[in-house]
């Protein structure tokens, strides 16, 4: 259970809360645009709460990062430390990688693509920057590396959610775990792992379980779009791992 909540925080996890996200606020939308400061999370909360839940707990999915901001905060809470410590100590460290939690705009400084302006704090559930290599060993850990037990990992590996393709994009089936992606693409079968999109790049970092040679992939791409991420990704992974059969 969540203190003074309707939901729980595994209902927080598979976003099946019924809080609804920022992303689509017009408000949010035009202070992103017009580079102000982010927003005080309790403020940001208050907006996405204005009209209400979308749905009562449980009895709906709908992707929510408001929702992964009240598990930010609760971790923040059990280790009385701020989300990059704990990701340092728990994560980074035990991983040997170099990647760390964005917090400034002086931060995107060194990424490939210019950040125009944007501010990681826009990113309210936590940012991490590091190279396309690192984030694949870190997803490749989580799936097969000792930071999980098995049976905590079967729970993340477990679709809470399940739908059809989606027209365009590189998804024949797809499905959602625990903070995880969990679908299907043409030819390469099962795609554990998750996108991400901002104003100036997107990415998909996946895992094909089902090639002949199973293979991780981090793929980045310009622009606010994560569907040639996908695509480039599934591209990789073919090539790297072969068509199964």
């Amino acid at each position: 259970p969540l203190t003074g909540e309707a939901f729980s925080l595994r209902q927080l996890m598979q976003h099946r809360s019924g809080l609804r996200d920022y992303g689509p606020l017009p408000a949010y939308k035009s202070a992103v645009a017009a580079g102000q400061t982010p927003w005080p999370p309790a403020e940001l909360l208050a907006a996405v709460r204005a009209e209400g839940p979308a749905f009562d707990p449980g009895k709906g999915w709908l992707y929510s990062n408001a929702g992964y901001l009240l598990l930010r905060h609760w971790l923040e809470r059990q280790h009385g430390a701020p989300l990059a410590e704990i990701m340092q100590a728990e994560i980074m460290a035990p991983l040997n990688l170099s990647a760390r939690l964005a917090a400034t705009p002086e931060d995107f400084e060194t990424l490939h693509w210019d950040a125009q302006g944007y501010h990681p704090g826009w990113v309210y559930h936590g940012c991490l920057t590091g190279t396309a290599l690192e984030a694949a060993r870190l997803l490749q850990a989580l799936l097969h590396g000792p930071l999980l037990s098995d049976a905590t990992r079967a729970m993340m590996l477990a679709r809470d959610m399940e739908g059809p393709a989606i027209p365009g994009r590189v998804w024949s089936r797809i499905g959602y775990g625990l903070g995880l992606m969990n679908g299907e693409a043409p030819c390469a079968g099962t795609v554990l792992g998750h996108t991400g999109c901002g104003p100036f790049s997107a990415n998909l970092v996946a895992h094909f379980p089902g090639l002949p040679a199973p293979v991780t992939v981090a793929s980045f791409c310009a622009g606010g779009d994560e569907t040639p991420a996908e695509f480039e990704a599934v591209s990789v992974a073919l090539e790297q791992g072969g068509n199964p059969s």
